[in-house]
């Protein structure tokens, strides 16, 4: 499957913008799809954290295990699940530019079984528009809490 890139311009602060898409802890509480959460580490934030996420998918529950394998505060973390024949390799990236954040999300799929690599063609529709989905929650969720704490776009 080609690459999934996606690109938010946020006018928040980088480090809650960084902290929303680096903490599942705060991931979820934005995506209303993640029904549950649960670490298979003590390290819950960073390089080495291991969870379990269970989405609702088309009224279905999904669980996945993702592991945190790169991890550099304010500029990006890499988290890594090997499923279904699939190794779902996301980055997201943060930066500063001109009084926002610009946050991109990268996603690689790459298929190791013959069946995964044709399924994977068929549902790139579904998953970018997943991923435009989840970024627009992480969007909206920064600027509505930096517009209730009190600062301005010109403050990042």
């Amino acid at each position: 499957m080609p690459q999934v890139i996606v690109t938010r311009s946020i006018h928040a602060p980088i480090d809650l913008v960084f902290d929303t898409v680096a903490d599942i802890r705060n991931f979820s509480k934005v995506q209303p799809q993640i029904v549950r959460c649960e670490f298979l580490t003590d390290v819950h934030v960073g390089v080495g954290t291991r969870f379990r996420e269970t989405r609702l998918m088309h009224g279905k529950e999904a669980t996945t295990e993702l592991e945190v394998t790169e991890y550099v505060p304010n500029d990006r973390v890499r988290l890594v699940a090997d499923s279904h024949g699939t190794v779902w390799d996301t980055v997201f990236t943060v930066a500063e530019e001109s009084g926002h954040t610009t946050l991109t999300m990268t996603m690689d799929a790459r298929s190791y079984k013959l069946v995964s690599k044709l399924l994977n063609l068929l549902i790139m529709g579904m998953v970018k528009k997943a991923v435009e989905q989840d970024l627009d929650r992480v969007k909206e969720y920064c600027e509505s809490n930096c517009s209730e704490a009190g600062d301005s776009p010109s403050h990042v």
